[in-house]
């Protein structure tokens, strides 16, 4: 293993490039067993076992952070691997310094190409860029043409989750999530499921291939979803036309209530910020609002899964706003699901710390399920 940067301090510097080409050594160490395929005692929240199969190669078929520069020594930086992919987030946060960042980018690229040579594609994500198409994801290596060159699919504990990498800034798969889909699978087998904001599905595809009843999947944008329904053909799940919802969460919630539906599990990742005609989302001042919205639509004994992703928002203040919840005896605190230690970063990798402290969550994604009571019941 690669020993740490010289003269890196706890708080995060910016580094040079031969720092940066010792950091990716150390990340590619600490996650040497899931660039391997196999599955440690360490991360088995990642496995390539069930149903996942690739003709006779099992391997490299999967999805994990590989390099958080955030937290492991270099904040423009972060790296995923999405099969036989490699998404390349530059996170500068000004065109120059962005510019500046791209190098580095295209140095990771040729040092993991030789690190990894099965890798095939290389796809660039620059946050700070004025042009959508840069933000989406421009192609930096890869023989053909991107919707060819780059992975469609991946496979995670034993399910298939459908990708679309330049559909929008954003990964089409959460990875900061993997563990939250492990528990779905695990413990809604029976129930009925509303996913809000459910973005390309992955949450509700978890909770079926855990043997959930069903599942209704909402979110504004029907090319999200469109996703969302090549990812249940992809594991040989029905796909019933209404329980894909294009539509506002506002107003469907509203209708939802006003016909006496009722979920075992209501999902609720909502984006950090958003507005719509009919209502506002901001996970910095408003989850309480969220939160006390989706409570009805839940059966007695039944859960909802809360998910703040604010950066700036510490865990003390929002597990304070849940127990707040909690306070009226119909909401409890029943367990909180961790992000991977992949994204977080290893403890023999992270060299900062973050903005605001976690706690007692283990990262800015905070994840919590609540067990609801209903009142009369």
């Amino acid at each position: 293993m690669p020993p740490r940067p010289a003269g890196l301090p706890l708080r995060l510097r910016r580094v040079d490039l031969s720092d940066l080409l010792l950091l990716l050594s150390h990340a590619l160490a600490a996650r040497a067993s899931l660039i391997s395929g196999s599955a440690t005692a360490r991360d088995q929240s990642l496995r390539i076992t069930g149903s996942c199969t690739a003709g006779d190669d099992t391997l490299h078929n999967t999805a994990f952070r590989l390099f958080n520069g955030f937290l492991e020594g270099d904040p423009d930086l972060a790296i995923d691997l999405y099969g036989r992919t490699l998404l390349l987030h530059n996170y500068a946060d000004d065109p120059a310094s962005a510019a500046a960042a791209a190098s580095k980018v295209q140095q990771a690229w040729q040092f993991l190409q030789g690190e990894l040579p099965w890798l095939q594609t290389a796809l660039v994500k620059t946050r700070s860029s004025p042009d959508p198409a840069s933000r989406r994801g421009v192609l930096l290596a890869g023989s053909c043409g991107y919707a060819v060159a780059a992975d469609s699919k991946v496979c995670e504990d034993g399910v298939w989750y459908a990708l679309d990498l330049a559909m929008h800034q954003d990964a089409t798969l959460y990875l900061d999530t993997r563990l939250l889909r492990g528990w779905l699978k695990a413990n809604l087998a029976g129930k009925s499921v509303l996913n809000v904001f459910a973005y390309t599905g992955s949450l509700g595809v978890a909770a079926l291939a855990g043997g959930a009843q069903g599942v209704v999947q909402l979110d504004l944008n029907g090319r999200f979803l469109d996703l969302a329904r090549v990812s249940y053909a992809l594991n040989g799940f029905p796909v019933r036309q209404e329980n894909f919802i294009a539509g506002d969460f506002w107003t469907e919630v509203n209708r939802f209530k006003r016909r006496g539906k009722l979920f075992d599990c209501v999902l609720l990742d909502p984006p950090f910020f958003a507005v719509t005609p009919r209502g506002r989302v901001d996970l910095v001042s408003q989850s309480q609002r969220l939160i006390n919205k989706v409570r009805p639509l839940v059966e007695d004994g039944g859960r909802l899964v809360a998910i703040n992703n604010a950066l700036f928002l510490s865990g003390r203040d929002y597990y304070a706003l849940l127990q707040n919840l909690c306070g009226d005896g119909y909401l409890q605190i029943e367990e909180l699901i961790p992000v991977p230690p992949d994204f977080t970063g290893y403890p023999e990798t992270v060299l900062g710390a973050p903005p605001v402290d976690p706690a007692p969550f283990n990262h800015s994604t905070k994840i919590a399920v609540l067990r609801v009571k209903r009142k009369g019941r």
